[in-house]
């Protein structure tokens, strides 16, 4: 029973190790200095925190729409955000009372972003979605607002047309020129 129990623990975090190529891949992406240059996101804590979970979300989608295949990788990714996350508190001090309650709120934070981006992504108004859950409700302008914009949907063309096992492997396609 208990030998049981560790085995699936461990091939968990293999699992999870197996990812840790496409979750390095959202991190860079959400690393992008164009993101904070042109898009004016925030280049602070939260405003990493907003690109990190957009990200991540539309990686989340990505791997949901593959069914069956995708589940687990998708799960396994939430895992992986949610633990950067918690180490990104306890690195900036927050002891371990409160960072169980910060983790709830980014993992609801998480969730309504991948809603809001779905719906904006698949014909509703992504702009808004964004000055509402990226820029917290102040309009960085309409350039940024329309390079995020861009970039986002660039982005999501681009993991659609990446292979699930490439996109395991951490390998997003390249934009179009």
């Amino acid at each position: 029973m208990a030998f049981g129990l560790i085995k699936r623990l461990f091939a968990r975090d293999e699992g999870r190790d197996a990812l840790s190529p496409l979750y390095h891949a959202v991190i860079a992406e959400a690393r992008q200095p164009a993101w904070y240059l042109d898009g004016k996101v925030a280049d602070t804590m939260d405003g990493r925190f907003e690109m990190v979970a957009a990200v991540t979300a539309l990686a989340i989608l990505r791997l949901d729409g593959e069914g069956e295949p995708g589940r687990l990788p998708a799960v396994m990714l939430t895992e992986m955000f949610v633990d950067d996350m918690d180490g990104q508190l306890r690195q900036e001090g927050i002891g371990d009372i409160v960072v169980g309650k910060h983790i709830g709120k980014m993992m609801a934070a998480l969730g309504g972003r991948m809603e809001a981006y779905k719906n904006g992504l698949d014909g509703g108004d992504l702009e808004a979605a964004l000055v509402r859950n990226l820029y917290r409700t102040e309009n960085p302008g309409p350039d940024a607002l329309a390079f995020t914009a861009h970039q986002l949907r660039d982005l999501w063309a681009r993991l659609c047309a990446s292979p699930l096992d490439a996109l395991l492997a951490g390998t997003i396609a390249k934009a179009q020129a």
